[in-house]
């Protein structure tokens, strides 16, 4: 059981990513997937959630900017992300959890990937 993340990289202010998470040894549609970030001496904070059902979750420093979305035949679920700003920079995480999003509590999710980085800054 493993998910990985990729697409992270260095964006200008105002600019977009497209992140994916990619799973291995399981099937991603029936469970929610998280997304998470943590930044240099921050704690891990849930970003966005799509349940298994397809509803959608989002905090609200990335509402109107953030989307993400399921593709179960590659069984990969993305997140874009538009209009990033410097808050945006951390390192991003996937997680998974059973059916539901809940209240995107980390302690929550589990089969955590390794993170991919994502860098916001002129």
């Amino acid at each position: 059981v493993q998910l990985v993340e990729s697409g992270g990289g260095w964006v200008q202010p105002g600019g977009s990513l497209r992140l994916s998470c990619a799973a291995s040894g399981f099937t991603l549609d029936y469970y929610a997937i998280g997304w998470f970030r943590q930044a240099p001496e921050n704690k891990r904070e849930g970003v966005s959630c799509i349940s298994r059902a397809g509803s959608t979750y989002y905090v609200d420093s990335v509402k109107g900017r953030f989307t993400v979305s399921r593709d179960n035949a590659e069984n990969t679920v993305f997140l874009h992300m538009y209009n990033l700003n410097a808050n945006d920079t951390a390192v991003y995480y996937c997680a998974v959890r059973d059916l539901t999003c809940g209240s995107l509590n980390p302690t929550n999710f589990g089969s955590w990937g390794q993170g991919t980085q994502v860098t916001v800054s002129s």
